[in-house]
Formats: C-alpha cells, structure tokens, sequence
C-alpha cells in the first residue's frame, strides 16, 4: 500500500496530437508538475487530501494554459462563468459554485461553501456574493483574458453563426477541466475540481464538475473522483458516483470501474472524456476515450509522472 498518493488532470480537451509543438507540450507538463508538486508537499508533510487536492487544483488554476480560473474559456457574451467543487472522503462533506464571475481561485470558495455555509451548492450572483463576503477579492476582467481563448470565442460564434452546432466544436473547445483526488497518510480521500466550462457556452450553462456525484465525487470506502469531459454527458451517467458504485455494489477493483464507466457507459452514450481516481489503498487509474487528457501523479516517492496523449506518463 502507498502511503499517499496524488493523480490530476488539466482536462480532456487536448491540444491534438499532431498539431501541438514540442515547445508547447513541455510547457504543458511543466504545468501538470507543478501541480503535483503543489499537493505532494501537503502530503508528504503529513497534510490532509483535501488540503492537497485544494493545493494542485490552485496551481492550475493559476496557470493560463489550462481552462479553469486564470485560463477560463469565454461564453457566449465574452464573459467567464466559472465551476468548482470540492469533496471530503471523510464524511462526504462538499461545497460547490457555479457561474461564479470575477472572483481568483473558485476552488477556494467551494471550500468555504463546504466549511462556512451550510449549503452545497451556490451559483452566479450569489456565490459572488458569498465570496466577496467570505473576503474574496474581485479580479478585473484583465486578470482572466487570454488572447488564445479569446480568439477562440471569435471562431467558435462565427462557425455557430454559420450553422455549426455545439456538438461539432473541436474538442479542447468543448471540454477542459482541471482537477486533483488524493489519499492522505491518514487514509483519508478528498476531490477537487475546477473549470471555465465550454468555449461560448449559453450564459448560465452548468456543466458537471460542481454536482457532487457527476463531476466530483469523494468516500473514504472506495475511491475519490475527478472528471473532465463533455458535461452534459458525465451528468446523465453520473460518471464519479458510478465509479464509486461498481467499487462498493460490485467489489471491482479502482482500474476496472473507472475502465468501465469511461470506455463503456460514458462512451455508450455519445460521451467523451476520462476522469481520475485514487482508492483506499492508493491505487490511482487515470482512463480516458478521447485523443488525450493532461494528467499526471505522484506517490511518497515524489516522482512526478505526466502524460498528455495516449503514451504512457513520462518521469519528470
């Protein structure tokens, strides 16, 4: 048994295999690694899952390259409408946000959901209410434009204008999430996720990373969950619980559930993505159907393995 472990993921939604720079791919990774280093220093100093999940789920964020906070995608009126979720395999406490605008970080304030409120979930106007009165600053819009993801909005809105529909978007256009699940020396598991959702969403469009058991998902019993993908999709199969599931109703190991519900069920339906998950005794499986998933671990020994496309993770 490992005595921790960490897996993320910086989204389903790829860069293609044939059309991304060496150059690009490294700064990619580069990304994942610090994230795993972000939540491995939690770990290896005796802290929680959920602080390490918490951790390297803010580093992406932070990072432009990966849709979720600082990166987040634009919707359809040019604005960032972003979701979070975080989960506590403890006592399956969670907290969420959806279509939170301005505010730095939405993981961090779906922890405070989880530890200041007694709700869940709270979105658009109110979750940036509750934020700012939690002391969470306002960023300028300034702080989460990129140049990349506003073009992005341009060619998405003209080849919609044009009588393309949703379904036809290139896929790191219709997916990108960031997320982080992590077993703690104690044996506990936590969950966290983050994403800007889909490249000119509707306004107020809800994807399924802040709904607890779709997007996100934590119990101590079996195994924490992370997704990332087309939304719609991982809410009608309600893809982190059924993982969970196939482990407790099934008594399937971590790798076969998370194989099944991605490569089967989810691709059943038209469905497109991964997700990853870490279980009671560290195993960590990390499937997807899509040409890749950023992604990437690290266990006590502190190797940081991360991968993109469908080789298998590289030591870093």
């Amino acid at each position: 048994m490992q005595t921790f472990a960490l897996a993320i993921h910086g989204g389903a939604g790829t860069v293609p295999a044939a059309s991304l720079t060496p150059e690009a791919a490294a700064a990619y990774r580069r990304g994942l690694e610090d994230a795993l280093r972000a939540g491995h220093a939690v770990l290896c100093g005796g802290g929680s899952a959920l602080d390490a999940v918490t951790a390297a789920v803010c580093a992406l964020e932070d990072d432009p390259l990966f849709n979720a906070g600082r990166g987040a995608v634009f919707n359809l009126a040019g604005r960032h409408e972003m979701d979070a979720a975080v989960m506590d395999g403890r006592d399956r406490a969670a907290g969420a946000v959806a279509a939170l605008c301005d505010i730095r970080n939405p993981v961090r304030v779906a922890r405070r959901v989880m530890e200041a409120s007694p709700h869940v979930l709270l979105a658009g106007e109110g979750a940036r209410a509750f934020a700012l009165e939690q002391g969470f600053a306002a960023e300028p819009e300034a702080y989460f434009h990129t140049e990349r993801r506003w073009q992005a909005l341009q060619e998405e809105r003209a080849r919609l204008h044009d009588g393309g529909s949703a379904a036809d978007a290139p896929a790191e256009r219709r997916h990108g999430t960031v997320g982080a699940v992590a077993r703690d020396v104690h044996g506990h598991l936590a969950a966290a996720t983050s994403t800007g959702g889909m490249t000119a969403k509707h306004v107020g469009r809800v994807g399924d990373t802040p709904l607890i058991g779709a997007g996100t998902f934590a119990d101590d019993a079996s195994c924490a969950v992370s997704a990332t993908g087309h939304g719609e999709f991982f809410i009608r199969r309600v893809v982190a619980h059924s993982v969970h599931a196939r482990i407790s109703l099934l008594g399937e190991p971590l790798a076969r559930a998370a194989e099944v519900v991605v490569m089967d069920e989810l691709r059943a339906l038209g469905g497109e993505g991964g997700l990853v998950a870490v279980d009671r005794h560290g195993h960590i499986a990390m499937p997807f159907n899509s040409e890749g998933m950023y992604r990437g671990c690290v266990r006590d020994d502190g190797r940081c393995l991360t991968a993109i496309h469908g080789e298998a993770p590289a030591l870093r």
